[in-house]
């Protein structure tokens, strides 16, 4: 064989073949829609969820409900101010909260603990 056939062999080799049709954009992204529907109802929808559950527990708080503090601080809410709670945690000990470090009412008022 003489050198000029090897190029043509190459060159035929290495040309791709005629592809199909394309695919239409809406087929390629399918997969995306169905990867963010997935995300939105195992991660966002829940976050979204949990945030507005306590929302509602901030707002629902009142004097005398025993409240767990985000720094995992047990104490009774004595005074209801807008943007922050005075907790009792010990005899004469009393320390002001932000609102939103609330994170669990674990007893009521009128409720026994």
């Amino acid at each position: 064989m003489h050198l000029i056939d090897l190029a043509l062999i190459a060159q035929a080799a290495a040309t791709p073949a005629p592809a199909g049709p394309a695919p239409s954009p809406f087929t390629q992204f399918v997969p995306l829609i169905f990867i963010f529907v997935i995300f939105y109802f195992l991660l966002i929808r829940p976050q979204q969820k949990r945030t507005k559950e306590h929302a509602q527990l901030v707002a629902s708080i009142q004097s005398g409900d025993a409240v767990v503090t985000s720094a995992g601080i047990h104490g009774v809410v004595t005074n209801v101010k807008e943007k922050t709670v005075l907790v009792r945690v010990a005899d004469n000990v009393k320390l002001e909260f932000d609102r939103a470090s609330i994170t669990a009412v674990t007893r009521e008022p009128g409720k026994s603990a």
